[in-house]
């Protein structure tokens, strides 16, 4: 895509900072990742994935994972789903740019696919999507590079940014992303990305057994038992909703499988194992 394509491009905020400002530096940081990662085997579509959403050196290598497995295949759309660190009132947010710039170029947003969902969404359940400009979202954005540098034949992009982590919300926006996905022609294939990490500052020990329990459930495609798990103090994950969002469109577009890619904690890179963040990433699969 050509820069004078896109008038109203959203600044990268956190270039330079998350991951690298410059371009070769970040290719070649998120293909180092890409060669050390291990992809689980996959048999069947890839329909999402889940990753995490840290500093690119502290989860970019959990992140890859999932990522590698992509390389290779075609989607024309990204629906990127990530929460909202920042606080809004408004429930459900994207952005009012035409498109994200980051080192390795622009990604332009598909605006039909995302009032059709907004459409479906706004009508089942009365649920606006609220354009922002200049959002500073990290957890959205660092999937980006990962996503253009194993999609080399570039894709449009649905960005989609959950302040409510209600199962209300989940339950309604992963329907009106099924039924989107379910009226497409089925050479055009759109991939679902889930943004989160797992627990935050306990122990390498207690964190492990909290992100055990996220991922089984995950694994399980339980989304009430995360709910659960959450209610009770028993697993965490700040993209909650996200995960559950692209767990249940998943699901009602036929996936039956979820293969957890890897997890560790920040541990890894600090070595400091008295405070961690834990990172998990996984593959959602339909069998062929």
């Amino acid at each position: 895509m050509e820069t004078q394509q896109y008038r109203d491009i959203r600044p990268s905020p956190i270039a330079g900072t998350w991951y690298p400002g410059e371009p070769t530096e970040l290719r070649e940081l998120i293909e180092s990742f890409l060669q050390a990662a291990k992809t689980p085997q996959v048999q069947g579509e890839i329909l999402g994935v889940i990753v995490p959403h840290a500093g690119i050196i502290y989860s970019g290598f959990t992140a890859a994972h999932a990522f590698k497995a992509l390389i290779g295949k075609d989607y024309h759309r990204v629906i990127a789903l990530s929460p909202s660190h920042q606080y809004y009132r408004e429930p459900l947010l994207t952005t009012g740019h035409e498109a994200y710039a980051t080192p390795l170029g622009l990604v332009p947003v598909d605006r039909k696919a995302l009032s059709a969902i907004q459409q479906l969404l706004s009508t089942s359940t009365g649920i606006a999507v609220t354009p922002v400009r200049r959002d500073r979202e990290h957890s959205l954005e660092i999937e980006l590079p990962f996503l253009q540098v194993v999609l080399p034949k570039g894709f449009s992009l649905v960005p989609l940014m959950l302040v409510d982590q209600s199962p209300e919300l989940v339950r309604g926006l992963a329907d009106a992303i099924a039924a989107y996905m379910r009226s497409l022609p089925a050479e055009e294939h759109t991939l679902l990305v889930a943004s989160s990490d797992l627990s935050h500052y306990h122990t390498e020990s207690r964190a492990n057994q909290m992100d055990s329990r996220i991922l089984k459930a995950v694994e399980a495609m339980d989304v009430a038992e995360l709910y659960r798990l959450n209610a009770r103090g028993e697993g965490e994950a700040c993209g909650l909703a996200p995960i559950a969002t692209a767990l249940l469109a998943c699901r009602e577009l036929g996936a039956d499988r979820v293969i957890v890619a890897d997890h560790r904690t920040s541990a890894a890179v600090t070595h400091d194992t008295s405070s961690v963040v834990g990172y998990g990433s996984a593959l959602i699969t339909k069998t062929a």
